[in-house]
């Protein structure tokens, strides 16, 4: 069935997938009215789709391939463990080998004493278990008052009804009657937009001492966790100031709160480290994992906790869990994933080689008329676009300069994402020198078609 579809025209493909499937984050009706690109395989870093048009990947899918695409490994470990044990649960006292590994996997690798996980299908639910872990382990140590998950504005941490509200998102607000209770928000880092007259390391500092001002507006006895992506990845690579991270951490020290890191975009090797907590030291009490844990090629997360809080949740039932925690078939994909990333030593070839390398390209990027910032963290990148760089102006109709660009990327064949008008990239961890060359080869030829017609059109001014 899946051959005969490969073979299909992309017409017809287009027809069914728009007579049947709804996509995320999607007008359907302008979606398909066009038709959507029918991507047929992948290898390394590179997309081909129905047309034979090959695209070089820099969103690594939607933040997670970092092992590249086309690795036979994970597929015979699939089909092995599909063979020999293709599903159970972990619940009614139950295990299995595959889980148990993994665990004890991400116990040696993960820093600090985060030695237990909750294992999730992604990071949305893997989220949405953290507010049940941070209420229940509160609850359990005599404070059910503390139920306050604080997050910051243009965050994201998944798009359930319970991650999406710890998000911050507007957009998602605005649909379903978000947030749900006991969620508050603060605003972001990012100075670029924010900031105002202050030196980022001023703003960093005024940004995270809001933390302070809202726990102490809440009442201490109400605050259970902050949640915090390293870098906010979907909200544009929002490269939080140098003195952002140590005054979050002493914060939550001292009102002794739980402090949660959202590592689903920048866990496994993404910001140059294996884990972005390692990156900005931060020492959480709880990490979310998902995307690169492996790498894509099965759907896993997972709320890594520490050893105080496994042991108070380990004194009292927690009624809570999904039908596929702890996978055999996701979990042993994962291990070959970790497997992989460790041993061909992708990690330390992307922060000893590859970033330096794109972070040179990319900041050269600053010279570029249309481009008023760059910000970069490993390899997760983004380039901020402008009329004014200045005054750090905004356009007169924010996101129509990001659309521009993203075609025109397309055009040149580079998957590239806009934010408003944020261009974004977070390749395959593999990515290699030369193909870092001819993204940025690419990325420049769309941003000199971008300029020239908003110039052309009348929309390179300030809003």
């Amino acid at each position: 069935m899946n051959v005969l579809f490969n073979h299909l025209p992309t017409e017809e493909l287009q027809a069914i997938d728009a007579a049947h499937h709804l996509h995320p984050f999607t007008k359907g009706a302008d979606l398909n009215a066009k038709g959507a690109r029918i991507i047929t395989r992948a290898k390394g870093s590179t997309l081909t789709d129905s047309e034979g048009v090959e695209i070089l990947d820099g969103m690594a899918g939607l933040w997670c391939v970092n092992i590249g695409y086309g690795r036979d490994e994970l597929a015979k470990v699939a089909y092995d463990q599909m063979r020999e044990l293709p599903y159970y649960n972990t619940f009614f006292q139950t295990s299995h080998p595959p889980v148990i590994q993994l665990g004890q996997k991400l116990a040696e690798l993960i820093p600090g004493d985060l030695n237990h996980v909750f294992f999730a299908s992604g990071g949305s639910d893997a989220n949405d278990t953290n507010i049940r872990i941070a209420r229940h382990y509160w609850a359990i140590k005599g404070k059910p008052s503390k139920k306050v998950i604080i997050s910051r504005h243009n965050a994201y941490h998944g798009s359930t009804v319970a991650a999406a509200s710890l998000g911050g998102m507007q957009v998602m607000h605005a649909q379903g009657g978000l947030p749900i209770p006991d969620i508050s928000h603060i605003n972001q880092p990012f100075w670029w937009a924010e900031g105002g007259e202050m030196s980022p390391e001023e703003f960093g500092l005024a940004r995270a001492q809001e933390l302070e001002a809202e726990i102490e507006r809440l009442g201490i006895d109400n605050v259970a966790a902050f949640i915090g992506e390293p870098v906010q990845g979907a909200g544009a690579v929002i490269v939080p100031p140098s003195t952002y991270w140590p005054e979050i951490q002493r914060i939550c020290d001292k009102y002794e709160i739980l402090l949660i890191a959202d590592e689903v975009i920048c866990g496994f090797g993404r910001t140059g480290n294996w884990f972005g907590s390692q990156t900005y030291g931060i020492k959480p009490d709880i990490m979310t994992i998902a995307k690169g844990l492996s790498s894509g090629y099965a759907p896993i997360g997972g709320s890594v906790v520490s050893d105080e809080i496994a042991a108070v949740l380990d004194s009292d039932d927690f009624n809570h869990g999904y039908t596929y925690s702890g996978h055999p078939v996701s979990c042993a994909v994962a291990l070959e994933n970790l497997r992989i990333l460790e041993e061909e030593g992708i990690v330390d070839t992307v922060r000893d080689e590859t970033a330096p390398y794109l972070k040179a390209k990319w900041d050269a990027l600053n010279d570029h008329p249309l481009v008023g910032e760059t910000r970069i963290s490993g390899l997760m990148a983004a380039i901020q676009m402008t009329p004014d760089k200045s005054a750090r102006a905004d356009f007169a109709n924010p996101g129509e300069a990001g659309t521009i660009c993203r075609d025109f990327c397309l055009e040149a064949g580079l998957v590239m994402r806009h934010v408003k008008d944020s261009m974004i990239i977070s390749p395959p961890l593999v990515i290699t020198k030369g193909e870092i060359d001819m993204l940025m080869e690419r990325c420049v030829g769309a941003l000199d078609k971008t300029l020239a017609k908003l110039k052309a059109d009348g929309m390179f001014r300030a809003g």
